[in-house]
């Protein structure tokens, strides 16, 4: 369900198509209210009617919006708009991890200062009690300036709960939207 350029989803605008994966479409947007360029995340179509998907998406929003750490992308909004459900998040310009590794060895200063980042962020995560469990270069973006943006927390779940842990990290990710035996993510 490819969306027009000038759909409005909510106070943003759809600019074009930046890409698809297995739980929709990734579009290049624009915030009307603040003038600032925005992801938009659209669920599939074909996953709108289906309630443990809505819930996977729902908490993707959920678990990102609990962190604020650099190396992970920041969640803006989510909402419903004439039974497209989206999610508005920091546009990342760069390219996906995979293409920065294929284009041959990466250097060793770079390879560390991605390495670092992704750590940093993925600390920050655990200690916020989430995990993110798809983590896979498609979903780790690398700026023209070499930052790092963890992206796609639609798998994430909820670790074991301390009592440390704050009440907002522990409202986000709950441990029953996956089944023993199911198969979620990618597969290697």
């Amino acid at each position: 369900m490819a969306l027009p350029a000038g759909a409005r989803l909510g106070p943003y605008e759809v600019e074009h198509l930046l890409g698809a994966g297995g739980m929709g479409e990734v579009y290049r947007g624009l915030d009307r209210r603040l003038d600032r360029a925005v992801a938009l995340k659209v669920i599939s179509q074909r996953l709108v009617g289906d309630d443990a998907s809505r819930r996977r998406f729902e908490t993707e929003a959920r678990a990102a919006s609990a962190l604020n750490h650099p190396p992970i992308v920041t969640i803006y909004d989510i909402g419903e708009s004439e039974e497209v459900s989206w999610i508005a998040m920091e546009l990342v310009e760069g390219r996906t991890l995979r293409d920065v590794i294929a284009q041959g060895p990466l250097p060793i200063r770079q390879a560390w200062s991605i390495a670092r980042q992704l750590a940093d962020g993925l600390a920050a995560a655990h200690a916020k009690g989430i995990v993110h469990r798809d983590l896979k270069p498609e979903n780790v973006m690398v700026t023209d300036e070499g930052a790092v943006k963890i992206l796609d927390f639609g798998v994430a779940r909820r670790a074991v709960a301390s009592p440390l842990d704050d009440a907002a990290a522990a409202a986000t990710v709950t441990g029953s939207g996956t089944v023993a035996g199911v198969i979620l993510g990618t597969a290697g």
